[in-house]
C-alpha cells in the first residue's frame, strides 16, 4: 500500500528523534514492501526564524493532505521571549486546532527490560499498562484569559461544551473495549460547575451506550496519589486538557523516561499528529545523546491508528522490545553504563524490524 507522512522535525532534538523514526518507517516499507512517501516541512523556533511564523501555510498544507504527522519537538531558550508576538508552541497548539484533533492518547507501559529505570518499586510498576486520553481543544488552555491594566490580577476561563466531552469519552471508551474493558473519568467535580457538567456527560454516554464498560469517576487529586500508589489499577483514562497534560507527565515517570513514551493526537478524520511527549531538551540538542525511542514508538502509533497497518506497528514494537533486550541503552535509561546515540538507537530498531 502507498502512505504520505509529513515529518516535522521542529526544534532542539527534534531533528534527531525524527530522523531515527524516519529510518524506521523506511525499514517497515521494505519488509512489508510498502510505498511510504515522506516530506519535511518546518515548524516551531525554526519556522518563526525562517517565515515569521510557527505553522507556515505550507506546512499546513502538506499535513492537511497527508496521511499522518510525525512531529519531533518545538521551542527553546531561542524563542522564550515573553513579550515575543509569537512563540514555537503555538504553531503545535494551531496546527491541532486546524486538523481537528481533539484526543490526545498517551500510553503508559513499564517496559519489563527497564523495570529498575523506575523510581518505584517493581512490585509497583510491573505490568503497568496504561492509556490516557486527554481532552486536546477545549479547557482552560483555550478559554478567555485577561489580565489587568495594573498586571495585578489575571484570568483563564476553563470552559467545556457536552459537545466536547461526548466525543472523548465515546473515543476512550471505545478503547476500553478492545482492552481490559475499564475506563476511569478524572475530573474536580467537588470544586469546579465545569467538572461537575463533565461528570454529567460523561455518565449518561456510559449508562446510554456503553453500558458493558466497567466505569468509574476519581477527583483529580486522589488520581494523582493512585498513579504513584497503585498504578497497575487502571486500564484507559480520559481526563480534560489541564489535568491530562499534569497526570501524564506524572505517570511518565513510571517507566523512568519521557524518552520512552509517544503520543498520538486524533480527531474524527485523518491525518493523526504523532510525536514523543518529551519536549526539546536544547541542553543536549545536536550531540546525539536524545532517546528516540518515543518517537519511534509514535511512529508505531501512526502505522495503527492512521494507516491501519496493525502488524507493521507490532513488528516496530516488537524490535524496540528485541534492542532493549539486547541491553541497547541511550543516555537516560542507562543507569551509568554505556550508552548509545540516538543515531545507533534508531539503525539498531530498523535493522530489527527488517529481521
Amino acid at each position: 500500500m502507498h502512505g504520505s507522512f509529513v515529518l516535522l522535525p521542529g526544534d532542539g532534538i527534534g531533528p534527531e528523534v525524527t530522523a531515527a523514526a524516519h529510518q524506521v518507517l523506511v525499514a517497515v516499507a521494505a519488509r512489508f514492501d510498502h510505498d511510504f512517501s515522506f516530506e519535511q516541512r518546518p515548524i516551531g523556533g525554526n519556522a518563526i526564524d525562517d517565515f515569521g511564523d510557527p505553522l507556515p501555510r505550507s506546512t499546513l498544507d502538506a499535513c492537511r493532505t497527508a496521511d499522518a504527522v510525525i512531529l519531533g519537538a518545538v521551542g527553546g531558550p531561542k524563542w522564550d521571549d515573553p513579550n515575543a508576538k509569537t512563540r514555537p508552541e503555538a504553531g503545535l497548539l494551531a496546527l491541532r486546532k486546524e486538523l481537528g484533533l481533539f484526543a490526545n492518547l498517551r500510553p503508559i507501559t513499564a517496559h519489563r527490560q527497564l523495570i529498575e529505570s523506575s523510581p518505584l518499586r517493581r512490585d509497583l510498576i510491573e505490568g503497568v499498562d496504561i492509556l490516557f486520553f486527554r481532552e486536546l481543544t477545549g479547557g482552560i488552555y483555550f478559554g478567555a484569559s485577561s489580565l489587568s491594566d495594573d498586571g495585578q490580577v489575571a484570568s483563564s476561563v476553563m470552559e467545556y461544551s457536552v459537545g466536547e466531552v461526548e466525543r472523548i469519552v465515546r473515543m476512550a471508551a471505545e478503547a476500553a473495549r478492545n482492552r481490559r474493558n475499564r475506563l476511569t473519568s478524572v475530573d474536580k467535580a467537588n470544586v469546579l460547575e465545569v467538572s461537575r457538567l463533565w461528570r454529567r456527560v460523561a455518565a449518561r454516554v456510559m449508562a446510554e451506550e456503553f453500558p458493558d464498560v466497567e466505569y468509574e469517576v476519581v477527583l483529580v487529586d486522589a488520581m494523582a496519589m493512585h498513579l504513584i500508589s497503585r498504578p497497575r489499577d487502571f486500564d484507559v483514562v480520559v481526563t480534560g486538557n489541564l489535568f491530562g497534560d499534569i497526570l501524564t507527565d506524572e505517570g511518565s515517570m513510571l517507566p523512568g523516561s519521557l524518552g520512552l513514551l509517544p503520543s498520538a493526537s486524533l480527531g474524527d478524520t485523518q491525518p493523526g499528529l504523532y510525536e514523543p511527549i518529551h519536549g526539546s531538551a536544547p541542553d543536549i540538542a545536536g550531540k546525539d545523546l536524545a532517546n528516540p525511542l518515543a518517537t519511534i514508538l509514535a511512529a508505531a502509533m501512526a502505522l495503527r491508528h492512521s494507516l491501519d497497518l496493525g502488524d507493521e506497528a507490532g513488528a516496530v514494537e516488537s524490535a524496540v522490545d528485541a534492542v532493549l533486550d539486547a541491553g541497547m541503552r541511550t543516555r537516560d535509561i542507562s543507569a551509568g553504563g554505556k550508552f548509545f546515540g540516538a543515531s545507533e538507537m534508531g539503525a539498531a530498531v530498523a535493522e530489527a524490524v527488517r529481521g
